[in-house]
């Protein structure tokens, strides 16, 4: 009857609302007793704050008060809405929003209730899900939760998961909604190539995504996370046609702009790249993709307080990204602030705990802060959870050179070269040709002549040690020559970094290295 009476007065408010007149909608609505019509004139008021706190906000990245711009609707709404809670006069959407108040006024655990609260009322509300996700920091969380048991429960757990960084327990959430019907679903395929694509597995998440655009060719929704794998895999072609291809089907949407950010990043024209994340988020100020992109973007361009704000932005709206977190650590890390990056790198590793990227740059803080036990710790976990830069042991070996464990950084260097050479990839010589000088030196001190023999061999293929290589191959045949005599200790020194003089002998000699399959 109610919803009979306001239909007029919802219509035309409706009408005014899609035209984003949202105090001209708020104002026919006045006095409404539906349902419906009372959600609507409540959103039209958050929505109208919302907008003028937008319009407030300035165009740039500039000044500092730009995160202090509020809505100074929220505490109005908070107390009629509470009012109305209170009175339990709110339907599943006036619930969401009510939430969605609560959570702008940083109300965490009072938002949290009222979402959950939301799912029973209006369990198909994507919208209160999602929203309930974006407050969730971690699965003990979950525990305490009373959420309605419906299929749309499932949905929920397996987005949940994937942006926990808990991929497996998605993958299978996921694969059972395949198994119980949802095999068609654009949806949840797209969520599979994204969780693929959070563990780093880009081949399969790139294959996904292939697919996925032959079984839907129009669907812009997670393209800009696709174009993130094609950046990665420098595919400049690729990059290109689907910057082409969105910008025909729709060139005003958000992942839109940040593919051909992407695409303008890839050729390395930064300032064309920052100027469409910024048309991104004027689209949608809330998009987190964007604001972590445009904080790499300032960061190429060497504008540390730009990608600062950048960066802090990306957090406000997710602070579960753990991409902002560790391009904050980078650029304090620019700023030669070592305290500061090791605090933001400890909350990047803290959400990837498996990512070695993140124990990698842990690592290098801690040393910088002469904490080295600690650096030891973080480059030896690094390499165990599956070093992606093959540069941990490296770091490693160099430490423990730095703390004169001569045999220790040894045995680092022979994993790093049996590791590069297992994997077949072409390598950084640099630390290739480092890690056979090493060795060659360290062999030549305990006198192991064919090993040191082979390893000085192996330095004469990189342009930077091959001289040194030839020295020390001619010392040895020079030694084996006239056979050991009083001058070796001096001549050994000569060649010999610090960390190996004379009065540090190894007690237990390293297993020789096998170089018979390593060829550079």
């Amino acid at each position: 009857m109610e919803d009979a009476r306001d239909l007029d007065a919802y219509t035309l408010a409706k009408s005014y609302f899609d035209l984003k007149e949202y105090d001209r909608a708020a104002y026919f609505l006045r006095g409404c007793k539906s349902q419906k019509a009372y959600f609507l004139y409540m959103y039209s008021r958050y929505l109208s704050g919302e907008k003028k706190k937008d319009d407030e906000t300035v165009d740039s990245l500039g000044p500092l008060e730009k995160g202090q711009v509020k809505n100074e609707a929220l505490r109005e709404l908070r107390v009629e809405l509470s009012k109305k809670h209170k009175a339990r006069e709110l339907d599943g959407f006036g619930l969401y929003l009510y939430g969605v108040v609560l959570r702008k006024l940083d109300l965490v655990k009072e938002a949290i209730d009222v979402f959950v609260e939301a799912a029973h009322v209006l369990p198909l509300h994507w919208g209160a899900w999602l929203e309930l996700c974006n407050l969730i920091t971690d699965k003990e969380m979950l525990k305490f939760l009373s959420l309605p048991d419906t299929w749309m429960k499932e949905f929920f757990l397996a987005h949940i998961y994937t942006e926990l960084q808990l991929i497996e327990e998605a993958l299978q959430k996921y694969q059972s909604l395949i198994d119980a019907g949802f095999s068609k679903s654009t949806y949840i395929i797209s969520q599979i190539a994204v969780a693929y694509h959070n563990i780093r597995d880009i081949d399969k998440a790139l294959s996904i995504f292939n697919e996925l655009r032959k079984q839907d060719p129009y669907r812009i929704e997670n393209m800009d996370t696709f174009s993130n794998l094609l950046y990665v895999r420098s595919m400049k072609p690729e990059l290109s046609y689907l910057a082409h291809n969105l910008c025909e089907i729709d060139k005003y949407r958000v992942e839109t702009c940040c593919v051909i950010g992407n695409y303008y990043s890839l050729r390395s024209q930064h300032e064309k790249a920052a100027l469409y994340f910024q048309r991104a988020l004027k689209l949608n100020p809330r998009y987190l993709g964007a604001w972590t992109l445009m904080g790499h973007e300032y960061m190429e361009m060497k504008n540390t307080s730009a990608a600062i704000q950048a960066y802090r932005h990306a957090i406000e709206v997710n602070k579960r990204d753990y991409r902002a977190w560790y391009g904050l650590g980078q650029t304090y890390e620019i700023l030669k602030m070592p305290f500061y990056c090791l605090y933001y790198y400890r909350r990047a590793h803290q959400l990837r705990p498996n990512d070695s990227r993140m124990l990698v740059a842990l690592g290098e803080c801690y040393e910088k802060l002469n904490q080295l036990v600690e650096a030891k710790k973080c480059y030896w976990r690094a390499y165990a959870v599956g070093d992606v830069e093959k540069m941990a042991l490296v770091k490693l070996a160099k430490l423990h050179e730095q703390l004169n464990e001569s045999e220790q950084a040894a045995q680092c260097y022979i994993k790093y070269i049996q590791d590069i050479y297992s994997c077949g990839e072409i390598v950084e010589h640099l630390e290739v040709s480092t890690a056979f000088r090493y060795l060659a030196q360290y062999y030549f001190k305990c006198k192991l002549w064919d090993e040191a023999s082979a390893c000085a061999q192996k330095c004469c293929a990189f342009n930077d040690t091959r001289e040194e290589g030839k020295a020390l191959l001619r010392q040895i045949l020079q030694l084996r020559n006239q056979g050991e005599n009083s001058s070796t200790e001096i001549s050994a020194s000569f060649f010999l970094p610090a960390s190996l003089s004379a009065n540090n002998t190894p007690t237990r000699r390293v297993s020789p290295l096998n170089l018979s399959s390593v060829t550079p």
